[in-house]
């Protein structure tokens, strides 16, 4: 509906697997993952109340492995700290904008350990923030899998559910698409 969703299904073509675009409940039958890519949450999840999308898409992240990147993320988690249409199904809580305006975006390179099994040593990922949240807190389930240097919580992954406050997309490192194929593979 909004975001590079372009981008994140070029990324999965990569990684060997076939990607479709989900504009309607039934564009979600026979899939086995999805992901929720950024943009502006607010107008995503009010495209997806309209499109009669947001229960189905609930009914789906009980069933299936969900990837939310940035607004995505946002779109998963139970608390963004305002009133706005959400899956609630990740143990979350989300500041939206927390880094700031367009204008302070920014790139870093992140430890991501669970990326080590693609990698071997596992290098650093090159994270693009955009806009982007920064993940509060997290619920029991909920593993955090990557931290800025300053300890804030940046991706985090609840069972099959997996959220990153930045975009992968966006960079030439398939690594997280790889994994998020993984998840639907399993």
């Amino acid at each position: 509906m909004q975001g590079a969703f372009a981008e994140h299904a070029a990324a999965v073509r990569r990684v060997g697997a076939e990607a479709a675009e989900v504009r309607l409940p039934r564009d979600l039958e026979g899939l086995a993952g999805l992901i929720i890519p950024g943009g502006e949450s607010t107008t995503i999840g009010k495209l997806a109340v309209t499109f009669g999308l947001l229960e189905p898409l609930r009914e789906f992240a009980g069933r299936r492995p969900v990837w939310g990147t940035c607004a995505g993320a946002i779109l998963l988690s139970k608390d963004a700290r305002r009133s706005q249409p959400l899956l609630g199904v990740m143990d979350i809580r989300v500041a939206r904008n927390a880094f700031g305006r367009q204008v302070d975006s920014f790139e870093v390179d992140l430890e991501v350990p669970v990326l080590a099994a693609e990698a071997g040593a596992c290098p650093p990922f090159h994270a693009v923030f955009i806009r982007a949240p920064v993940i509060e807190s997290v619920g029991p389930a909920v593993d955090v899998l990557a931290r800025l240097p300053d300890g804030r919580i940046v991706a985090a992954q609840q069972g099959r559910l997996l959220a990153t406050s930045f975009h992968p997309e966006l960079t030439r490192d398939d690594r997280f698409h790889r994994y998020f194929v993984g998840l639907a593979a399993a």
